[in-house]
């Protein structure tokens, strides 16, 4: 299955991302999770950070050359995301490794609908946050 938790990027430079997410209740994953209380899965929210930083590090070559999540630290969940709310998924690039991974700090903000505080990203509720390490699939290789 291929789905894209990423509706528009916002900013793009060498080393960080930000992008947004319209979570609606036409998607599937929110069916089952939960029926009377539907949420975004933590494990979708850890899935658009990890998208917007493979589109920040190899945007135009996925196909060719895709990275793969390898290591997921210090995740913390906050604030539901409920259909009708939008996602900011910010990542910065932290750190290149020598074996060919790549480092990212992130974090998934909350806007609800009506939202005034887009002037002041940082008073949007967390919903998740962490470090993600990306590495490039060898030929042949499929995750």
């Amino acid at each position: 299955m291929h789905f894209t938790l990423i509706d528009r990027v916002l900013t793009r430079t060498d080393t960080s991302l930000i992008a947004i997410k319209h979570v609606s209740s036409a998607e599937e994953y929110l069916q089952d999770h939960f029926p009377d209380f539907p949420v975004l899965p933590g494990v979708m929210m850890l899935e658009a950070m990890t998208q917007a930083a493979r589109s920040l590090l190899d945007p135009d070559d996925q196909a060719q050359h895709p990275w793969v999540l390898c290591q997921a630290k210090a995740l913390k969940y906050g604030a539901f995301v409920r259909p009708g709310a939008t996602i900011r998924i910010a990542v910065n690039l932290h750190k290149r490794n020598d074996d060919g991974s790549v480092d990212f700090k992130g974090d998934v903000r909350l806007m609800e609908p009506g939202d005034q505080h887009t002037d002041d990203l940082s008073a949007l509720p967390v919903a998740c946050s962490g470090r993600i390490t990306l590495r490039p699939t060898t030929a042949g290789v499929t995750a």
